[in-house]
């Protein structure tokens, strides 16, 4: 055997049992979370919104559904009572994850801010309950 075919052979065995060590590793965490649900909605399914703070939209879906957004950095004009959320849709009208949302903040004047969103939560029955009412937006 040559040497340049011995060292290709031992090349493959380590990174074999590299990629299995961190397999089993990550198996065996016991700290390991299992996945939460994958909640999605369509567009069309969303009703209204409130912004308790610059930073947090919450999504009114269906008739009981509260989405929680949270955005980077965020506008204050969202808490303006003139303000109008803005969503585009490019693609697929199904909204499962924060990048799925291109949304933007607009008041009467023509102004218009783009806001990026972190992330999204549906919400549990108990945690819609807790949002204070004139933040709740079913």
């Amino acid at each position: 055997m040559s040497k340049v075919s011995s060292l290709v052979r031992v090349g493959l065995i380590a990174a074999g049992l590299v990629a299995l060590g961190a397999a089993s590793a990550s198996a065996a965490s016991p700290d390991a979370k299992p996945a939460a649900a994958r909640s999605c909605f369509f567009i069309t399914q969303w009703r209204g919104w409130k912004a308790p703070a610059p930073d947090v939209l919450y999504l009114g879906v269906n008739q009981r559904d509260v989405y929680k957004v949270q955005l980077s950095g965020g506008s204050p004009e969202l808490q303006w009572p003139d303000a109008h959320l803005i969503s585009r849709t490019r693609g697929s009208d199904s909204v499962c994850d924060a990048l799925d949302l291109d949304l933007s903040v607009a008041d009467n004047g023509g102004f218009r801010e783009a806001l990026i969103a972190k992330s999204i939560v549906k919400l549990t029955p108990a945690e819609v309950a807790a949002i204070p009412r004139k933040f709740n937006p079913n």
